[in-house]
């Protein structure tokens, strides 16, 4: 144990190998670049030049008509509900969606009453999703059916299309709107390498976040018809989301989406190849990931997720509890080989020293 520990704490004063979220990216120097020379103005009163063009080429991108900068993918999933949804409709998202376990209290906000939708892999059983939306005396209608890819609590899978096609066709049969929660949008089109767009085609909103794999330090988009957008800048304002000379911010959210997709493709090759190496060590299971997030079951080590987080945290190792028996770890550009040696490094002196 005592070589497995020096071998991972830091080795020549480097710091932990963080593999809590891609949430703790950097911006680029291109980004404090683009930054320091944007072009601002007041987005609460007449507009900041520069978060108008991330709106419009953001929009351009997911094939949508308008666009709208917010603080975070949270809030655009809110606004995109506030302005599709009347109160007292459903909304109704998959069981494990970030949506629905982790921000179904907005239904204080929206007045709407959120569902969930059982599914496999983060994708929600069409069948249950047909019976949700057919008319009938005495239930409530749906206003809004979320989708979500990469799909966070299943592990970065990604819907198939013809899922989100069959998906669509059925909401829209009965006058829903669907919205697609594409925080790890761009994770999942580098995946099936697709467009975003053809994605973003089977909703009739989409939120992308800027923050997470594509490095900017805040931010989110969300997206949609010209109609949808104008009401949801309006409720951002009411929620506070206003946001003065956000053009610094937007700036980098510029150089995110047009400099910094095509490289998630390595962020899934360091995520399989941890998921790989830790799927040798005795006792552990990792799936192998479509994305950047490997979970990895603990379940049959003797110690709970909580343990290992704070074993591997000893070790200069940083990843989540994800329940129990789980661990979350996600890959990004911070990540590269020799931080995935560091990890596995800390993975394996853990597992010897419960062995």
């Amino acid at each position: 144990m005592t070589h497995g520990a020096t071998l991972v704490a830091n080795p020549a004063g480097k710091p932990p190998v963080d593999l809590r979220s891609d949430t703790v990216t950097r911006p680029t120097p291109a980004m404090y670049e683009r930054m320091a020379s944007a072009p601002l103005g007041d987005d609460g009163l007449d507009g900041d030049p520069t978060a108008q063009t991330l709106e419009s080429s953001t929009a351009a991108l997911l094939g949508k008509e308008a666009a709208l900068y917010v603080p975070s993918a949270t809030m655009a999933n809110l606004l995109a509900i506030l302005a599709q949804a009347e109160r007292q409709e459903l909304v109704l998202s998959e069981a494990t969606s970030h949506i629905y376990v982790s921000e179904r209290g907005a239904a204080a906000l929206t007045g709407a009453f959120y569902e969930s939708i059982a599914g496999i892999d983060g994708a929600m059983d069409l069948d249950l999703l047909g019976e949700a939306l057919a008319p009938g005396l005495g239930r409530l209608r749906a206003g809004v059916v979320c989708l979500e890819t990469s799909h966070n609590n299943a592990g970065g899978t990604v819907l198939p299309l013809e899922h989100m096609r069959a998906a669509f066709e059925a909401s829209k049969r009965v006058g829903a709107s669907v919205h697609l929660d594409g925080a790890r949008l761009m994770n999942a089109a580098v995946a099936l390498g697709v467009a975003a767009a053809d994605i973003s085609a089977f909703a009739d909103t989409v939120s992308l976040c800027l923050s997470k794999g594509l490095s900017a330090p805040m931010g989110a988009v969300l997206a949609g018809s010209a109609a949808t957008i104008w009401r949801a800048r309006s409720l951002r304002k009411m929620l506070g989301g206003s946001q003065r000379q956000v053009g610094i911010a937007a700036a980098a959210g510029l150089v995110a989406v047009s400099t910094m997709v095509e490289r998630l493709a390595d962020d899934h090759l360091a995520a399989r190849r941890l998921a790989e190496g830790i799927g040798r060590i005795a006792g552990l299971v990792a799936k192998r990931p479509q994305t950047n997030i490997v979970q990895v079951d603990v379940g049959a080590t003797g110690l709970d997720a909580t343990q290992w987080e704070s074993a591997l945290r000893r070790l200069g190792v940083l990843v989540r509890p994800w329940g129990r028996k789980r661990l979350r770890c996600v890959t990004h550009r911070h990540v590269g080989a020799e931080e995935i040696d560091l990890a596995l490094a800390g993975f394996t002196a853990v597992a010897e020293r419960i062995a």
